[in-house]
């Protein structure tokens, strides 16, 4: 009786120990940091730069016409009756509504094309991240902008290898 109090004790410590073990399996990563470094992000960057490039210059384009129309009117102004300058003054004004119409559908376009290719993106770090854990057996992977204290393990560079990322 007394050897099996003692092995039933042993072995309540050592299922202690296994689950605080267990436990302690914590790992911390700069998720944002993996996402930025992906090749893919980078190639959405410069792609979204591309896309706002030509809506800039577009949008630019659109800007010095209406500029050099008003400057047009403003001249003319004293040569035209009331009617006609207050038909001009609604042209120009539709023309600057238009403007910012087209900086606001551009400006929606790039959000909805940076969520549409940066969601695969994420899934992918996401899956990575899940397979170096589950690889070095760790249960929990916090995002490190969210600690204060940072000594568990950072998965940070197994993940970028796992990516390819250097």
């Amino acid at each position: 009786m007394k050897q099996f109090k003692t092995f039933a004790i042993a072995a309540v410590l050592t299922m202690g120990m296994v689950q605080m073990a267990n436990a302690q399996k914590v790992a911390h990563i700069n998720f944002e940091e993996v996402v930025a470094n992906m090749p893919e992000t980078l190639k959405l960057q410069a792609d979204l730069e591309k896309l706002g490039k030509t809506y800039g210059d577009e949008i630019t384009t659109a800007q010095k016409a209406l500029k050099a129309k008003i400057d047009k009117y403003t001249a003319e102004e004293i040569s035209k009756t009331a009617a006609q300058n207050e038909e001009r003054i609604k042209e120009v004004q539709e023309d600057q509504g238009k403007i910012q119409q087209l900086q606001q559908v551009a400006q929606q376009e790039l959000q909805q094309k940076e969520k549409a290719a940066l969601d695969p993106i994420i899934k992918k770090a996401q899956e990575a991240i899940k397979a170096v854990a589950k690889e070095k057996s760790i249960v929990y992977v916090l995002d490190a902008k969210a600690l204060i204290v940072l000594e568990g393990e950072d998965l940070l560079p197994a993940v970028k290898t796992s990516l390819g990322i250097q």
